[in-house]
């Protein structure tokens, strides 16, 4: 009876022979929300924050920029991040169809399905506010803030997709627990202050003023570096306890894991001390942005590795 059951629900799922793609499209998914916020911050760092100047049309009357001799490059760098916008919608609808449809899984993880789509619309609604509000800093740094915690929940979406539905169980004792809860804590104001330097220095997108934020540079500066150092300090405990933890290869994966998200750190501290003390070069501070979201993509999975689902 309950054979009979199963196969009448294959059947049923026309979309059964495309969830061999699934993981595929959850893995570009992970790839499109890191690679917006690049493409964001090429707008904020060559100041084409209104490269288009209608929402969401791009000038008026046209929905791509037009070339003419006296155009600049701003609204072909606009027009680009957009661009990405649009694949994002795709690769949302098809999360959306992958993942919202398979009636094989929990309704917690198919609601996982929905977030990658109505994440980017709502970030198409801040980026036209965006525009009509001829970047209020406020809106900028929300719109960077949706773009992190799409990240996050995109690289949780692709973890979840790899497990069972039952109960988590954690894999170790509760001080990596511990340790792996405060790495993800401190993530937020990691990134959080990381935005406000940014808003507060020579690249905050406005070419007709020097920063956007009224901050002190040096303070905020310091407050991201302390911010980064705590975080350094929880993924130190997070490597130390589990190598002190009985080997499994669940183990053995966490640790694989916690050791990509050293990696991760270790190279954005680097960039991030070269242009402190090279006098914040542009291409520099795009390489940084890359490097926060793949930051934040590794520590999502060294965290989410530390529990598994029968």
């Amino acid at each position: 009876m309950a054979e009979t059951l199963v196969n009448d629900t294959a059947r049923r799922d026309r979309l059964a022979p495309w969830r061999r793609h699934t993981r595929a499209v959850l893995i570009a998914n992970v790839i499109g929300q890191i690679a917006i916020i690049v493409t964001g911050g090429a707008v904020r760092l060559t100041a084409s924050g209104l490269g288009c100047s209608e929402w969401p049309m791009c000038t008026p009357g046209s929905f791509t920029p037009r070339y003419h001799p006296e155009s600049s490059f701003h609204p072909f760098v606009e027009f680009g991040n957009r661009t990405i916008t649009g694949v994002l919608v795709a690769v949302g609808v098809l999360v959306l169809l992958l993942v919202w449809t398979d009636r094989s899984r929990s309704r917690a993880y198919r609601a996982l399905g929905l977030v990658p789509l109505a994440g980017v619309l709502a970030q198409a609604v801040i980026g036209g506010v965006v525009v009509l509000l001829e970047l209020d800093p406020r809106w900028v740094s929300l719109h960077m803030a949706v773009s992190t915690a799409l990240v996050w929940l995109s690289a949780y979406l692709l973890h979840r997709h790899g497990e069972g539905d039952g109960t988590p169980v954690p894999l170790a004792g509760p001080r990596v627990r511990a340790a792996g809860w405060a790495l993800g804590i401190l993530l937020i104001p990691v990134i959080t202050l990381g935005v406000l330097v940014t808003g507060s220095g020579p690249h905050s997108g406005d070419d007709t003023v020097g920063y956007r934020f009224a901050f002190d540079p040096m303070a905020i500066t310091r407050a991201h570096s302390g911010a980064v150092w705590l975080f350094v300090i929880a993924l130190a405990a997070l490597v130390l306890l589990l190598s002190r933890t009985t080997t499994s290869p669940r183990v053995a994966a966490a640790r694989r894991a916690a050791w990509l998200a050293v990696a991760a750190t270790l190279a954005q501290g680097a960039i991030g001390y070269t242009q402190y003390f090279t006098g914040l070069p542009a291409w520099l501070v795009g390489v940084h942005m890359l490097g926060a979201g793949l930051l934040i993509w590794a520590t999502a999975h060294a965290v989410l590795t530390l529990r598994t689902r029968p």
